[in-house]
């Protein structure tokens, strides 16, 4: 199909080097470049959700706060 696009005049030179340099027409340049916009656009799957085990017991041990990473490091470094 043909159609007429107006691109920024350096845009077009780089282009036209690419397609020189790798020996691609300018239009198969312009096409693989959209089709990878494109495909970068397309909205990715949700994960799949991860069920956590849990474990009973009687809560946090006196003394941890879970907010505060550095006294959380100096009580497991105590129980090596």
């Amino acid at each position: 199909m043909r159609t007429t696009v107006r691109l920024d005049e350096n845009l077009l030179k780089d282009a036209k080097q690419l397609a020189a340099r790798t020996g691609k027409t300018l239009t198969a340049v312009l096409e693989e470049a959209l089709r990878e916009l494109l495909r970068r656009q397309q909205v990715a799957p949700r994960p799949a959700k991860i069920k956590l085990p849990t474990f009973r017991g009687n809560g946090l041990r006196p003394g941890v706060d879970l907010d505060d990473g550095a006294s959380l490091q100096d009580l497991m470094d105590d129980r090596r």
